[in-house]
């Protein structure tokens, strides 16, 4: 299957990074919430209240690319994610 980017979490849920490939990832998916928000209220910001519609499209683009993002890291998670709390 490939190697893995992320490892499971030893205390809480989900996944680390394991390599520069799974750091790339979180790098990527970091830039792509600014683009979405820079694409959706403007270069710099509009001041006052955004719109209806703005608010409306951003919730719906970030929750696609974190939909996204947990489904490629879970597929590159050596191992499954799962409730930890070792003491």
């Amino acid at each position: 299957m490939g190697s893995s980017w992320f490892v499971p979490k030893t205390h809480g849920y989900g996944a680390f990074p394991a390599n520069w490939k799974g750091w790339a990832a979180v790098v990527v998916f970091s830039l792509l919430l600014g683009l979405v928000a820079i694409a959706v209220f403007g270069p710099l910001g509009r001041l006052g209240v955004a719109l209806f519609w703005q608010v409306a499209l951003y919730l719906v683009l970030t929750t696609v690319l974190a939909l996204g993002f947990v489904v490629i890291a879970r597929r590159k998670t050596n191992g499954n994610w799962r409730w930890c709390d070792d003491d």
